[in-house]
């Protein structure tokens, strides 16, 4: 004798929960997240930093100026960089700063050459004269590059500032 087939019955999970949690992993990863600045989406140079063993210092996080040394992807030339992280006070330093075209003081990275560096120096520590410096330089270069880029710090009275490195795995 056949049996009689109970029709089947369907399932209902519930979504709530679900979607609670993906919502919950969303703003989580958007509130961790670090964003690129406008600097550093205009970087056309990948910097290799030198490897150190202790790490005695953290650069800062606002009111820094970086000296970044690097090989220009493009002219494959050694290149210095200039970047004030504080964008009220890049606005102002970039006025002050002869010299420099429309189009440059709308970028957040300029590339200068030692006279124009000692001027953004210059400008940067009357615009705020507590602002950090940093240099940041590729370790494939020759020392004269950052040795001359201190001189710059040097001559405007920034004699304190922090050097950019990776730390030793």
């Amino acid at each position: 004798m056949p049996k009689i087939k109970k029709k089947r019955m369907g399932f209902v999970i519930d979504m709530t929960p679900l979607v609670d949690i993906t919502f919950l992993l969303l703003t989580f990863f958007m509130f961790t997240a670090k964003f690129k600045s406008q600097a550093e989406s205009e970087q056309k140079f990948v910097i290799e930093r030198p490897r150190v063993s202790a790490d005695t210092s953290k650069v800062p996080d606002r009111d820094i100026a970086i000296i970044k040394i690097a090989v220009d992807s493009l002219t494959n030339d050694t290149t210095y960089y200039y970047e004030v992280t504080n964008e009220a006070d890049r606005e102002q330093v970039w006025a002050r700063t002869k010299g420099l075209t429309e189009e440059a003081k709308a970028k957040a990275q300029l590339p200068v050459d030692l006279k124009v560096l000692d001027e953004l120096v210059k400008n940067t520590r009357l615009v705020r004269p507590e602002t950090k410096f940093a240099i940041d330089a590729d370790r494939r270069l020759r020392f004269k590059w950052i040795s001359d880029g201190m001189d710059v710090l040097r001559m405007n009275y920034a004699t304190t500032f922090n050097y950019v490195t990776e730390k030793k795995q």
